[in-house]
């Protein structure tokens, strides 16, 4: 359903958004770079219902179902990451800040006061931000395969970045799934690879339903200008598990040990195998961490 939040409109989906929404504590799932609320696992979220837990995702301003900056234009990353390796600031046309308060917005406009905050990649930098503006709000922080953005950090693999950099020969749906197929093989899990499939069904899936890159691009530049944001994660009060694939190639191991590291009491699960998805088999592992650390937080989890 879209709704209005933050000035802007913004794709939501609410697994109870009835009668019986208040008596089930609210668990709001952000999604990464260019990934649409549709990306997060069905047994993932399942899950969280069957544990009693009211689910909410949201497409993230720039991609999938909600609003399009089409106004702000095609950024120049070349140009802007030379800033940034300069010691410039990139300028970029919005915030993870920003991001963060659509999120904020998200949860107003549903009436829900508070809510367990779990971010993945670039969710997890937005699920910080959220933690950081609204403590009263953050029941938990779960940053999942994210960073502080600390410097100094590994960055990709150049295998990885290589991958990245490439682009789909044209838009036509099937030119979309090849090259993500080809990067999902790059950054996925080497423990628990994706049947080829599936992989294609789902990135189809996404495709159809909201594909556009340039506000992909709107998005990396917020990431890329997000620099104050590991010096503030120390006053992060909520309680907080990070969770990181050890074989992750894309943002590696240890952009998750520095997040832990800068929040206090954050507990911290290594995945050996987990590269950056979330496939069955690591869902299960982040399930048996997620549970009891979203009950732990909240005196009115569900029993």
């Amino acid at each position: 359903m879209k709704i209005r939040a933050n000035g802007i409109d913004i794709e939501v989906e609410d697994t109870h958004p009835g009668s019986d929404a208040p008596a089930r504590p609210a668990v709001l799932l952000i999604m990464g770079l260019g990934m649409q609320l549709v990306a997060w696992p069905p047994q993932l979220v399942q899950a969280l219902v069957d544990a009693g837990y009211r689910v909410i995702r949201h497409d993230n301003r720039d991609v999938g179902l909600s609003h399009r900056f089409e106004a702000l234009g095609k950024p120049n990353l070349i140009w802007q990451g030379v800033k940034l390796r300069m010691g410039l600031t990139p300028r970029a046309p919005y915030s993870l800040s920003d991001m963060a308060a659509d999120s904020l917005g998200v949860l107003d406009t549903l009436g829900v006061e508070q809510a367990h905050v779990v971010g993945a990649s670039m969710g997890g930098m937005i699920a910080q931000r959220v933690a950081l503006m609204a403590p009263q709000r953050t029941l938990s922080l779960t940053s999942i395969m994210s960073t502080s953005g600390a410097k100094g950090l590994p960055p990709p693999r150049p295998e990885v970045v290589r991958a990245l950099l490439k682009r789909p020969a044209d838009h036509r749906p099937q030119a979309v799934v090849d090259h993500y197929v080809k990067l999902f093989k790059v950054i996925g899990s080497p423990a628990f690879p994706t049947p080829e499939a599936e992989l294609r069904e789902r990135i189809l899936k996404g495709a159809e339903r909201g594909f556009y890159p340039v506000g992909t691009m709107r998005q990396m530049l917020a990431i890329m200008a997000d620099i104050t944001r590991a010096a503030q994660l120390a006053r992060v009060r909520a309680p907080t598990l990070v969770v990181h694939g050890k074989a992750d190639p894309l943002v590696p191991y240890a952009c998750g040990e520095d997040t832990a590291r800068r929040i206090a009491g954050a507990k911290m699960l290594g995945i050996e195998g987990m590269g950056h998805d979330l496939p069955p088999g690591v869902v299960d592992q982040l399930l048996a961490a997620l549970l009891p650390h979203l009950k732990s937080a909240d005196p009115r989890a569900p029993a």
